[in-house]
């Protein structure tokens, strides 16, 4: 069974992991998924060590399902390739400051002469309406100016840190992907396409502010801004006899079965605990009392008991327990496969499970430009076009 989203066809001048993050999805959806790269690839390709040449880690993860197309877009020939491409395309997408990709002649009002109902989406560092608009963005700056960076800080004192992942390139990409869909949506309802703007500060920003607007959400403030349960700065995986453990008994019925476990059932006549309200005005004390409790057992056996007593908790795994994980393993979400120039590979499955239209593994991402003479001849290019395009450099094929 096909994807749902076959048939669609996308031209993507994403690069780096922002865009390249949202196009997998799509991807992974069953869209064929053009990727147009410069001579040099994309910036993701040298990321991690590879067995050959710039198919880097990240690069083999975000690439895949997508068909390569190496063009020079400094050189005019190569952007009437991509200008030819669109004219059969349902999405442009790209993650280029505007002003660049204007200069190419590839903006919005150039693209919808070419193709009207085109659903053209681009994502960048700040809304192109404000003061920040012409700035460059990458995750760490948009960590710093969203918030994020503060978290922590705010949770233990200190510094700002960053988070340690590139939160802010994949949560704008999601909200990309989401936006794309919603306007292919709207094309088959009225015909009509459109033009799409995703912003990373202003995504990053919506993202913490869900519910660490809190507080300030009334006018007069009920409070401070932040959730107070989320950054307390007793919230943390709790330890065990041997490890540690994530342990979040909710209900009222959770606690007094977690107190009756642990020999402490004159817990919940607590005043502090009673209740769900009176706990949470109490919540440094019940994660404190939470961690007194917990350490007096191993992580197994308190992975039995709160399973036995239906009580929310799981063990604190490390990235390389990931790839043993019992349940990864049983949904089969790794797979080892062989990759035609990397060898053995291992990838991930996409997280969502269609049911009529399943995501599938189509294709290993490609080297640069492996597909770009495949694709022209689909566009109708002779083998003598072709020939010429590849001897002025403006179409690059591997060796």
């Amino acid at each position: 069974m096909a994807g749902p989203l076959q048939g669609v066809k996308i031209v993507d001048l994403t690069a780096v992991l922002l865009g390249p993050f949202a196009t997998m999805h799509l991807a992974d959806m069953g869209a064929d998924v053009i990727k147009i790269e410069p001579p040099e690839g994309d910036l993701l390709r040298v990321s991690g060590k590879s067995p050959s040449p710039k198919m880097g880690p990240i690069y083999i993860a975000a690439g895949r399902n997508k068909r390569s197309v190496c063009l020079d877009l400094k050189k005019p020939e190569a952007v009437a390739v991509v200008r030819k491409m669109i004219e059969t395309a349902d999405v442009f997408i790209h993650n280029s400051r505007p002003q660049a990709i204007e200069r190419l002649g590839l903006g919005y009002e150039d693209v919808r002469t070419i193709r009207p109902d085109i659903v053209y989406a681009y994502s960048l560092g700040y809304g192109r309406k404000g003061p920040y608009g012409h700035k460059p963005a990458f995750d760490d700056l948009v960590q710093g100016a969203s918030g994020a960076a503060s978290l922590r800080q705010r949770v233990e004192g200190g510094a700002p840190q960053f988070l340690p992942s590139l939160v802010a390139d994949k949560t704008t990409g999601l909200h990309l992907g989401m936006a794309v869909l919603a306007a292919l949506f709207h094309r088959q309802k009225t015909g009509e396409g459109q033009l799409i703007e995703v912003p990373m500060f202003e995504t990053l920003t919506a993202f913490w502010l869900t519910d660490h607007l809190f507080g300030r959400t009334f006018d007069p403030p009920t409070g401070d801004m932040g959730y107070d349960r989320i950054i307390n700065k007793n919230r943390h995986p709790f330890p065990t006899k041997d490890g540690y453990v994530c342990a979040l008994p909710y209900t009222d019925r959770h606690w007094a079965r977690f107190f009756e476990l642990c020999g402490r059932a004159e817990l919940s006549a607590d005043p502090r605990f009673v209740d769900g309200p009176t706990r949470a005005q109490h919540f440094s004390e019940l994660y404190q009392v939470l961690g007194s409790l917990l350490v007096h057992r191993t992580t197994a056996e308190w992975l039995a008991v709160f399973d036995e007593a239906d009580i929310p908790c799981m063990p604190v795994n490390s990235l390389e327990d990931l790839l043993e994980d019992p349940h990864l393993k049983e949904v089969g979400f790794f797979t080892e496969r062989d990759h035609p120039t990397e060898g053995k590979v291992t990838t991930f499955a996409s997280p969502l499970d269609f049911s009529k239209t399943p995501t599938s593994f189509r294709r290993h991402a490609p080297r640069i430009g492996a597909d770009g003479v495949e694709v022209l001849k689909e566009m109708g290019y002779g083998q003598g076009e072709i020939d010429g395009l590849l001897a002025g450099r403006a179409l690059i094929a591997p060796a």
